[in-house]
């Protein structure tokens, strides 16, 4: 059912009548106090290895061959993504679509947003391969931040959309609180929707799945951090905004959320600093254990590769695609909101985080179905991480050099959605274990908060403010602005 990505060095292969030695192992080995990669001259391909590049990387060839590039991305990580590669053809008629009937706003919305799986796809796809190319540690990483990008460019194109003119009454402020959803809409589909199917899909094929306490315990760690800390400023105005005035609080607010941020911002980078560096060798090892249980290893470890140029060709493609329907699909929001009647929650929390989360739940689903839940966890928590202290808190600081009022004062409804989910999550973590039933309560959870998020109404102007209006930057703290 699906195809499996990453290979880990073979036995021993035949090539031109003489054996050629494969690296059964790629940990570093020990030299006295100094530590060497000894990686084999040939992969387990027969092709001779590049410096610098992990033998399970190696393409064989160099440059950009067009016939060679074309067919193993068509190909993709597995036979899901190659389906999703048959949607191609919405990108050229979304983009021709927007010029050519700029009044047709449901057909632009629907297409672009359509278009932006295939190209979400390739995104993660040339970013597997070129995490093939490095260490297995920083491979997951840089895997999982190229597999952000189209979440960051949303963010950013919303908040550079965001209209922070006082005197555009009708406009003003109205993106932020959509971005405040989406933030916590993306940490859900990960925790709730893409882990439930990893743990239902894994759970198809065995009784039960394990992982390792160093991926679960960590981000579960992590997780409990972020909710803290996304949490406290909409915690402060809530507890206050019945005893100071609006504009003081909502200033006040602001400035906890941009403190916030950079204390979340700099969490991030230890926490990268902790797997990279300290303490990899303890990740290296779960990670190498996992692959050794791919049931499609065998078949993997002989599928061709991206050359180097290949991968940064293929994520230019795709990250130029991604921009630009990313800014297309946002200029639709506003009449798809208002004119068809579509939840500004809705929108924000399920809507805007599916399609940007495409190409990393099937990359986590394809790895638990294949029995390296250790993997997909990496996956999973790791791109929830990179939201909650990384995506998140960057949105609130570059919209501080934008000087426009984005904080995180989220609606207390969300609040209590994001706390409940990592509650939740956490609970099944913690004994080490998975299974379908859990995996089919964690998509059920999701399912229960999409319905209400679509059924959640729309504040009306001039309504009493329930705790989501921005702070700062002369917002009315007590007027209840629409989303859009």
């Amino acid at each position: 059912m699906f195809g499996r990505r990453r290979e880990n060095g073979g036995a021993t292969t035949r090539t031109s009548g003489q054996d050629v030695e494969l690296a059964n192992s790629h940990e570093p080995k020990q030299d006295g106090a100094n530590h060497k990669h000894h990686h084999p001259v040939f992969n387990h391909n027969g092709h001779k290895v590049t410096k610098g590049i992990h033998p399970d990387g190696e393409s064989g060839r160099s440059g950009v061959h067009p016939h060679h590039f074309l067919r193993i991305s068509a190909r993709s990580t597995s036979k899901i993504s190659m389906i999703v590669n048959v949607l191609w053809p919405f990108v050229p008629a979304a983009i021709a679509v927007r010029y050519a009937r700029p009044e047709a706003h449901v057909w632009i919305f629907a297409l672009n947003y359509i278009a932006m799986v295939p190209t979400a796809n390739l995104i993660g796809f040339a970013g597997q391969e070129l995490a093939r190319k490095l260490p297995k540690v920083f491979g997951v990483l840089l895997e999982t931040f190229l597999g952000g990008i189209v979440e960051i460019v949303l963010f950013m194109v919303l908040l550079r959309k965001n209209d922070d003119n006082p005197e555009h009454k009708e406009t003003y402020n109205q993106l932020i609180p959509v971005i405040r959803a989406a933030i916590l809409g993306s940490i859900l589909a990960n925790l709730l929707l893409c882990m439930g199917f990893c743990f239902f899909a894994g759970g198809l094929r065995r009784e039960e799945q394990e992982f390792d306490g160093a991926i679960s315990e960590v981000g579960s760690g992590l997780l409990l951090t972020a909710g803290f800390g996304l949490m406290i400023p909409a915690a402060f105005y809530t507890s206050l905004s019945g005893s100071r005035g609006a504009d003081v609080l909502s200033d006040k607010v602001l400035t906890i959320s941009r403190v916030t941020s950079v204390i979340l911002f700099v969490a991030f980078f230890v926490y990268v600093w902790f797997q990279m560096r300290t303490h990899h060798g303890i990740y290296d090892a779960v990670l190498e254990k996992d692959e050794e249980r791919d049931h499609d290893r065998h078949k993997d470890l002989k599928k061709a590769k991206l050359t180097l140029t290949e991968c940064i060709i293929a994520l230019v493609i795709a990250i130029t695609c991604v921009c630009l329907h990313a800014v297309f699909l946002v200029e639709e929001i506003e009449f798809i909101v208002n004119d068809r009647n579509v939840s500004d929650s809705f929108m924000g929390l399920i809507l805007v985080p599916l399609v940007e989360k495409a190409a990393e739940h099937l990359t986590a689903v394809d790895e638990a179905w294949d029995n390296q839940m250790n993997f997909a966890l990496a996956h999973v928590l790791g791109a929830t991480i990179q939201t909650a202290l990384f995506n998140g808190p960057l949105v609130v600081i570059v919209g501080w050099g934008l000087n426009k009022a984005m904080d995180l004062n989220f609606e207390i409804f969300n609040a209590v959605i994001l706390i409940l989910a990592i509650i939740v999550t956490g609970n099944f973590l913690r004994d080490g274990k998975s299974n379908y039933l859990e995996g089919a309560l964690c998509i059920f959870i999701y399912i229960i908060i999409a319905v209400a998020a679509f059924n959640y109404p729309n504040p009306l102007k001039g309504s009493e403010e329930s705790g989501a209006t921005s702070g700062g930057n002369g917002t009315t703290g007590g007027e209840k602005l629409r989303f859009f």
